[in-house]
């Protein structure tokens, strides 16, 4: 039974690793790629898994919705509103060098989570959106439903590995990172930088659009609480750098190993005394930025780093 128990909390990590590698995936295109700052994952997350569970979701009086669309369709919309919604920033902000970009994302962010709670007709507010469906879920139930959603969630790490792995190595990928490595001589070859720019922020906010979507279907319940940027932003930002900011590998290799590590600080957090439970999670950040200084001053360039492809001489 205790080896059931844990084999299904396995699956559960798994779960939850696979969304944040879709993540990741989406920052490497924008900061590993296109050197684009985003601090406001959060935010395209959170209007990723709102759009998603609005279109899926039965009739309410509570919230927007009762379109009580296919899942497919709901995953679809969830990108289309995240990557319509970062081309409104890009508009707004791409023009802006890193530092301050960051600050601008950061700001929109909030913005978008004010939104969130505010509006109530819209989402239901502080009090969240019940009911979102799950994949199959009419089909199977329980411990059975996790396994089958531990598929899904992977089926779409791999297609957008696979699409991330074709931009790198395509001549789009290879004019972004000249753009990331030298912006004046990209300029100087007569290459749109701005538009590029916008290209690139607008497909990684759209897989974290996607990303933001697969979490509400997994949880099947969507609260403000579920998009806080320290879940969200600050651990993507460690995930890509302990794994290797520019290589799409190593933003899945660490998804996996950093979430497993902030599950497990779980475990010894809840360990601690009474009066140190209410700052666990402060703890656990903590103890997660010191195991990414560890890693950074063994690894430099993160656990996998980035290598040239390979350009074919005829």
């Amino acid at each position: 039974m205790e080896l059931t128990g844990l084999f299904f909390y396995l699956v559960s990590v798994l779960i939850a690793g696979g969304i944040y590698a879709v993540l990741c995936l989406a920052l490497n295109v924008q900061w590993g790629m296109g050197g684009l700052f985003n601090a406001g994952i959060a935010g395209f997350f959170a209007v990723g898994a709102y759009a998603s569970a609005i279109a899926t979701t039965a009739v309410s009086s509570k919230h927007l919705g009762g379109f009580e669309l296919p899942i497919p369709f709901g995953l679809a919309a969830a990108m289309i509103v995240a990557g319509i919604t970062g081309w409104i920033v890009a508009k707004i902000c791409v023009r802006l060098k890193s530092d301050y970009l960051a600050m601008a994302s950061v700001g929109i962010a909030e913005i978008l989570r004010l939104v969130i709670v505010n509006e109530s007709w819209l989402t239901n507010g502080s009090l969240g959106i019940a009911g979102v469906p799950r994949p199959f879920g009419n089909l199977v139930q329980g411990r059975e439903a996790d396994l089958l959603y531990l598929g899904v969630v992977w089926l779409c790490v791999l297609c957008v590995y696979i699409l991330c792995q074709r931009l790198y190595v395509s001549p789009w990928g290879r004019t972004l990172r000249a753009i990331r490595d030298n912006e004046d001589s990209a300029r100087a070859a007569g290459k749109d930088v701005d538009w590029f720019r916008l290209q690139t922020f607008v497909i990684g906010c759209a897989i974290m659009g996607l990303a933001g979507g697969l979490s509400a279907h997994y949880f099947k319940f969507l609260s403000p609480s579920a998009t806080e940027p320290l879940l969200v932003t600050f651990l993507v930002w460690v995930m890509l750098m302990a794994g290797g900011s520019g290589n799409n590998k190593g933003a899945i290799v660490g998804a996996i190993v950093i979430w497993f590590i902030w599950s497990a600080t779980e475990i010894f957090t809840s360990r601690l005394p009474p009066e140190w439970i209410t700052r666990s999670s402060y703890i656990r950040m903590l103890l997660v930025g010191l195991l990414l200084q560890f890693v950074l001053q063994k690894f430099r360039s993160g656990l996998v780093p980035e290598k040239s492809p390979k350009i074919r001489s005829d």
